[in-house]
């Protein structure tokens, strides 16, 4: 059984459909890529899984029980968590008052259990040294780290990547996305990017979205090459492309 069965997710606002028939699955230990232009549905199918925003039809199943009717916070206890294109640490705790946070409200772990978790977590994303350093005060790379840290604090299983890689240098994304490689071992992983070396890199697959819609599904490199990609997502004209 997959750890994620998502079928025939639907969410409109009016004439507006930002999620059209949707079906993912998604196994522990594996990665799928989601691209497509602005406005396909991306982050929207992101709030439905995550339940910040309620579908209109379909069915989402985590560990094969459905939880499509489960409020966000539900959902994170069980192991769907998210990290956001812009981190949003709380800027006037330190780093490691942050990630004690997510042990405690997003784990629910005791205190001393969630300090020890807390202290792993930190070695774990290289930000033990900066453990004392207000989260404000975080360069860009730091405070993305910031955002898996707390994350996997959470005791995450499913984690929903939005454009973390977004306003990285190129040398600070290589850095995010070999991090990201190592946390596929132990998490099923969905990551919207716009960074498509980002997710080759990573993606077992790659999922295309266009107005709401999967119009595509599959390899990295089949899905980068392929026609439909290089007209809706790369900007070619459909006579441009070889």
């Amino acid at each position: 059984m997959a750890l994620l069965e998502v079928h025939g997710l639907s969410k409109r606002y009016g004439a507006i459909v930002v999620a059209d028939d949707v079906h993912v699955s998604l196994d522990r230990g594996t990665c799928l890529g989601v691209i497509g232009p602005n406005g396909a549905g991306k982050s929207s199918v992101f709030n439905l899984i995550a339940g910040t925003v309620a579908a209109d039809a379909g069915s989402i199943c985590f560990e094969g029980r459905e939880v499509g009717r489960l409020p966000a916070h539900h959902r994170a206890r069980l192991g769907i968590v998210r990290a956001f294109q812009i981190p949003q640490p709380f800027p006037h705790l330190t780093v490691y008052e942050n990630v004690l946070a997510a042990t405690s409200f997003g784990a629910g772990l005791p205190t001393s259990a969630g300090e020890s978790w807390a202290l792993d977590v930190l070695a774990r994303t290289e930000l033990l040294p900066k453990a004392d350093v207000l989260a404000g005060h975080l360069p860009l790379l730091d405070r993305k780290r910031l955002e898996l840290a707390k994350t996997i604090a959470s005791r995450a299983k499913l984690l929903l990547l939005d454009e973390i890689a977004a306003g990285l240098t190129e040398r600070e994304v290589g850095q995010l996305v070999t991090f990201i490689g190592t946390l596929k071992a132990s998490h099923a992983i969905i990551w919207i990017e716009h960074i498509p070396r980002a997710l080759t890199a990573v993606a077992d697959r790659i999922m295309v979205l266009h107005f709401g819609k999967k119009v595509l599904e599959g390899p990295p490199p089949d899905v980068m090459r392929s026609r439909i990609v290089q007209e809706i997502y790369m900007g070619f004209a459909g006579d441009d492309v070889a």
